[in-house]
């Protein structure tokens, strides 16, 4: 008899954005525009963007009465396919971690220098 094995959990890879981070699109049909980033999905190495990859979804009405309606969402994009994006210095830019003045670890934007956390 054999014994079941239990699934291993899904695996999650590190991401080089957070929520609230401003973003640049570098590939895809939504290439150079700029956004926020509203969720992460770690799980999926996804990152869904403001007014980025915009989908139509058409739902049904749910009650007697009320009509169906055509809703706009915005789909994931895999994280690879945005950079970093400098709001002063208006440049998107790879980034790299450094430690600041209390030994903390905090991510910096490579062209500018810009400290982002």
């Amino acid at each position: 008899m054999a014994t079941k094995q239990k699934p291993a959990p899904p695996q999650r890879y590190k991401l080089h954005v957070k929520k609230g981070d401003t973003v640049q699109v570098i590939a895809g049909k939504d290439k150079g525009k700029i956004g926020e980033i509203l969720q992460t999905l770690p799980e999926r190495s996804a990152v869904i963007v403001k007014g980025v990859n915009i989908k139509t979804k058409h739902v049904k009405p749910q009650q007697e009465g009320e009509s169906g309606r055509i809703v706009t969402l915005e789909a994931p994009i895999h994280s690879s396919n945005v950079m970093l994006y400098s709001n002063k210095q208006n440049v998107a830019s790879r980034i790299s971690y450094t430690f600041n003045d209390q030994g903390r670890k905090v991510r910096m934007l490579k062209k500018t220098g810009e400290i982002i956390d």
